[in-house]
């Protein structure tokens, strides 16, 4: 997995980083994280660490990589110029790639002329490698702003064979000749990934099928330094449901960090993720890391460009894996998502009420917030006889001496009866007047972690 730290790390390659770690954990090889800094220019101070960090969330480890190491330090490109720079050398000297000095300028105004022509897809006219080598050389001692650029071959079929997608074939007369090594000395995405995989001994490539019209182009470079392609895996990305574009902010998160501080497990992230490409040819749907290594397989990758990111099926999903959390594990892990007040203590207490209600655990503040605060009523959302209902609710309340769930329950119940009140009118003023909402945990149990000194007092002040 190479990230690039110009922004924040996508659910996306979240999922893609998960098929290559699994297919590298079946296969008893090594999962490589490098990074992929050579964008300068959208390049984010402290964005490595962020990405890194996040990996570790998810619960991913690496046999390679930063932090870690590993036999073909460094693994980070802006520390590896120098051997990018030499291997550009070799393809200028083979014929392969050539200096190119034309300004932006002068290129903005070729593309136009190219449109105002009817060209839609624009390519470089190839006027500098017309240069003579004289020129090039004296270029060069004069320090005169210049990129590499590769010498596409001329009408020639570019075949690559992918996993999952099987032959393609491009035309090289399609492609352009792309620049290897901009002005300011950084490699492009395409010059650096290809040496590196040579150079780190990457077996298999698996990334976005966004990636299989640039693959053209690293063919080239392979056949230009005649070194052995890799297999390539090219995976469908992720689409919002119901919608033909990629993930949008519009319809909720994006980023890997966002799903977490939003209150989703990364247990039912990752089982989730799995589907979002591949599926087993069963029913089973609930998946640890362990079984998904053990059925991974290439052949049941989706042959597509976009697969449905289904946001209420991840709720669901969520959902089913906090209700399987112990008392003491869910209380652990919704500590960061508690109102201020809240301890360790109170949400073992809480557990058994709420995780079968909630879908993320960031939504505990709504359903246990009105614990710690005393809550605004909204006295329209209360009932037409809900005086004598807080009235009786409140005598009740303050006879009682055993202060359990069963006396509250059988106590309440005798005064609902001999007061022929409608249940479900009696209980929603109740649980109002508690605590503000029409949709908590059980309102009885509630009651009794309140305590019955708050609960009186919240009620008479309604009353009064």
């Amino acid at each position: 997995m190479a990230p690039s730290p110009t922004g924040e790390y996508h659910i996306g390659h979240i999922r893609t980083l998960l098929y290559n770690w699994v297919y590298a954990r079946k296969n008893k090889g090594k999962f490589i994280i490098r990074i992929e800094d050579t964008d300068r220019e959208r390049y984010i101070e402290g964005a490595t660490e962020a990405i890194l960090n996040v990996i570790s969330e998810y619960g991913f480890d690496w046999d390679e990589g930063p932090k870690v190491g590993g036999s073909f330090e460094p693994y980070i490109q802006s520390e590896r110029l120098e051997i990018y720079k030499k291997y550009a050398s070799q393809l200028v000297d083979k014929g392969k790639a050539y200096y190119c000095f034309c300004t932006e300028e002068r290129l903005k105004q070729m593309r136009e002329e190219q449109r105002e022509n009817g060209i839609a897809s624009t390519k470089y006219d190839r006027l500098c490698l017309k240069l003579d080598k004289s020129e090039v050389e004296a270029n060069l001692k004069e320090n005169k702003p210049h990129v590499i650029r590769l010498k596409v071959p001329e009408d020639e079929n570019i075949k690559f064979s992918d996993l999952v997608f099987g032959e393609i074939s491009v035309n090289s007369n399609d492609l352009d000749d792309q620049v290897l090594i901009k002005s300011d000395g950084f490699p492009t995405y395409h010059m650096a990934v290809v040496i590196d995989d040579h150079l780190m001994e990457i077996t298999h490539v698996m990334r976005g099928n966004d990636w299989i019209p640039s693959t053209p182009k690293h063919v080239i470079l392979y056949k230009a330094f005649n070194w052995k392609m890799p297999i390539f895996i090219h995976l469908p990305n992720l689409k919002e449901l119901g919608a033909a574009k990629k993930l949008s902010k519009r319809f909720g998160p994006v980023s890997a960090k966002e799903f977490l501080e939003q209150g989703y497990l990364p247990e039912a992230l990752i089982n989730f993720l799995m589907f979002l490409g591949w599926n087993p040819g069963t029913e089973k749907e609930m998946y640890s890391l362990e079984e998904f290594i053990k059925d991974f397989s290439i052949e049941k990758i989706h042959k597509t460009d976009l697969v449905a990111f289904d946001r209420q099926k991840l709720e669901w999903m969520n959902s089913q894996y906090i209700k399987k959390l112990s008392d003491e594990e869910f209380a652990e892990r919704s500590l960061k998502f508690a109102p201020e007040g809240a301890d360790k203590k109170i949400l073992v207490k809480f557990a058994p009420l709420i995780k079968s209600r909630i879908k993320t655990l960031s939504e505990l503040e709504e359903f246990i917030g009105f614990f710690f605060e005393q809550p605004k009523v909204d006295k329209k959302m209360l009932g037409n006889n809900w005086k004598k209902h807080l009235e009786v609710a409140s005598r009740v309340i303050e006879k009682i001496s055993a202060w359990t769930l069963e006396d509250l329950n059988n106590s309440l119940t005798k005064e609902i009866e001999k007061n022929n009140f409608k249940i479900s009118e009696f209980f929603m003023d109740l649980r109002v007047s508690i605590t503000g909402k029409k949709i908590t945990p059980p309102i009885n149990d509630s009651i009794v972690l309140l305590g019955k000194k708050e609960t009186l007092e919240r009620l008479k002040n309604i009353i009064s």
